[in-house]
């Protein structure tokens, strides 16, 4: 796969000045972790915003969003350089078609990551879904599968269209906890983490023109949280935090060599099958057939010395026979070797 052009980003202009300092200052954070470039992988499934937060996050229109269109069918890396830093996000197909998980779309999704590491994963979905249900279960399996588990390590929940009216009587902030909670809990129970692990984060994003803004002119969401610098800042947590990033190569994308697969254990379990299972039934065989010989009735031993005694007389009568039958052509030879002689000795007689 082609490497993506790095361009300078001239989209981190466009931003309110206050959230340029942050992000300025984010960047500085991964330079002293000795980071000089950031991809941020961008999975999810069809229409929750995956295209809109890539454009967000890098203050242009690199992904193609419509209302009327299909969203991209292969992977787009955005590649922007600032200060000798370089972000490269990586915005992906939905995962779901008809109804399944798109298992297409997965495949070529691994294929286009070949050689890259991933250093975060941002896993999009919509704030106003209001449960999550067996096919949200079946893509956090999917990603697990496909990517392997250590994938979700690095993830980072973003719920998008965040600047929405809860059904009455209930909380902003209890929407919100109930939602990342039961999303949180799909990918804990689908993705095998352990009870000490962390739970996944979540971040909520707003990327329609007509959210709210603060007075500096940031984007905000209800509970007045500036939503751009908190999810920049939640993907530089990940980065540098204790999950090591992920190298997408050749084995996880063919996966492991069948032939190769097991082969150290071949000579241990021949082995504890001898010892283990061979033996043990010899053993109870040569038992079995020592009790049944020694267990045998008298008349059946009695039957059987009757029959071996037999077959030796037998035998000794055959051998005997055999014996005489010899005897007797040797002496008929001989005799017919004598007549021969006397018929010599005739001849000398009438010379």
């Amino acid at each position: 796969m082609a490497t993506a052009q790095v361009r300078e980003w001239t989209g981190l202009q466009q931003f309110p000045a206050q959230t340029q300092t942050a992000l300025h200052s984010l960047l500085g954070r991964l330079r002293q972790e000795n980071m000089e470039s950031l991809t941020v992988l961008v999975l999810g499934k069809g229409g929750v915003g995956k295209s809109s937060t890539v454009n967000s996050m890098v203050g242009e229109r690199v992904a193609v969003v419509s209302a009327f269109q299909s969203e991209t069918l292969r992977p787009i890396q955005c590649s922007r350089s600032r200060a000798g830093f370089t972000l490269n996000i990586i915005d992906t197909p939905g995962l779901v078609e008809g109804g399944c998980v798109n298992d297409q779309a997965l495949d070529i999704i691994r294929r286009f990551l070949l050689n890259k590491t991933i250093d975060a994963v941002l896993y999009v979905d919509r704030l106003d879904g209001y449960r999550v249900d067996n096919l949200d279960k079946q893509v956090i399996r999917a990603i697990a599968r496909n990517f392997g588990p250590q994938i979700w390590r690095l993830a980072l929940v973003v719920l998008t269209h965040a600047q929405l009216s809860p059904p009455d009587g209930v909380e902003y902030s209890d929407f919100v906890a109930r939602r990342s909670a039961a999303l949180t809990d799909a990918i804990r129970q689908e993705a095998g983490f352990k009870k000490a692990e962390d739970t996944v984060p979540v971040v909520l994003v707003e990327n329609s023109g007509r959210c709210n803004t603060n007075t500096g002119g940031e984007k905000i969401l209800p509970d007045g949280t500036v939503w751009l610098p908190n999810l920049v800042e939640r993907i530089v947590e990940i980065a540098t935090g204790p999950a090591k990033s992920l190298l997408i190569d050749k084995k996880l994308i063919e996966g492991p060599n069948a032939n190769q697969r097991g082969k150290l254990w071949i000579p241990l379990l021949l082995l504890f099958q001898y010892f283990f299972v061979l033996k043990p039934i010899q053993s109870r065989i040569n038992r079995d057939i020592e009790d049944e010989r020694q267990n045998r009735p008298q008349w059946e031993v009695r039957a059987e010395q009757f029959r071996r005694t037999s077959m030796l007389e037998e035998e000794r009568a055959d051998e005997q026979a055999i014996t005489d039958a010899f005897k007797q052509d040797n002496l008929d030879d001989l005799g017919e070797l004598g007549d021969q002689f006397e018929g010599l000795d005739d001849d000398d007689d009438e010379f």
